[in-house]
Parts: C-alpha cells; structure tokens; sequence
C-alpha cells in the first residue's frame, strides 16, 4: 500500500512536472533553503537569548519577532520539502537518512511544543528547563539540516 502511494506521488502531473521544467525543480528547492535559513536564522538568537545570552535584548520582543520569522521558514520548508519530496518519493522513503531527518524533525517539533509550555512558568527550574530546552533545540534543528544535506549526496 505503501508502494503504491509513493508511486502514486512520483507519477503525479506536479511531479513530472517538477521533474519536467528547467526552472521549477532550481526554484523548489531553493525556497526549500531559504525556509530553513529563515527557521534556523531565527531560532539560534531566541535560543541563544533564552540560553543567557544577549541579557541586554528583552526576550519578550525577541520572541515576538523571531517566532513569526521562524514559523513563516517552518511553512515554507515544508512545503517545499514535500515537494521535492514527490519528485522521488520511493527513493526518500527508502533512505534511512531522509527517515532519520524526519524523525529528528518531529522531536525538534516536540521540543518547540515543549519550550512554549515553559515560556509562562517563572523560578529557576523552570529557567534551567528553558536553557536546557533552547540548546536542545539548536542541536536537533542542527541535526535536521545536516541530514537533509547528506540525504542528497547518499
């Protein structure tokens, strides 16, 4: 069943014609790094903010900004992840490295999910949860683009 959905994928118009077209396929997956540039460009100084650093930058305004920066990256990597993703479906799905980024993505999801249930709790556990939760976070979006890379080249 499975099979049949990625192949299903793989011969659709939007991937032949993504295969198809000088131009679409370059495009796709530039947008595709620029949302990881604007996610990751603007979770490192929140993280980091939350982390300590940068004490003279009210994190309340940081925070305001930089999640609507980060977001908009998330939205337009995904969709143009998926639709890289279609154009050889079997072959992602095939990879353990493309399994593993998306893994690492979803425990990276988890962990923004995680930091936002902090983000109202005051003392100095909860403080010492957000820097843990911060590093964590750079780490496993780190994690996220280094297994996209090499899903390319292996």
């Amino acid at each position: 069943m499975v099979a049949e959905l990625l192949a299903g994928l793989e011969t659709s118009p939007l991937a032949a014609g993504l295969r198809g077209s000088v131009w679409l396929y370059p495009l796709v997956n530039a947008a595709h790094i620029v949302g990881i540039a604007l996610l990751f460009g603007a979770i490192v100084p929140l993280d980091l903010r939350l982390m300590g650093f940068f004490r003279d930058v009210e994190a309340a305004a940081l925070s305001r900004l930089l999640v609507t920066v980060a977001a908009t990256g998330l939205a337009l990597a995904i969709v143009a992840g998926s639709l890289l993703f279609v154009t050889d479906a079997g072959d992602y799905f095939a990879s353990n490295l493309f399994r593993a980024k998306m893994i690492v993505l979803l425990l990276a999801l988890a962990n923004v999910v995680l930091a936002f249930r902090l983000s109202g709790r005051s003392g100095a556990r909860a403080a010492a949860y957000r820097r843990v939760a911060a590093a964590t976070s750079i780490g496993l979006w780190l994690t996220v683009i280094v297994l996209g890379r090499l899903v390319g080249y292996f």
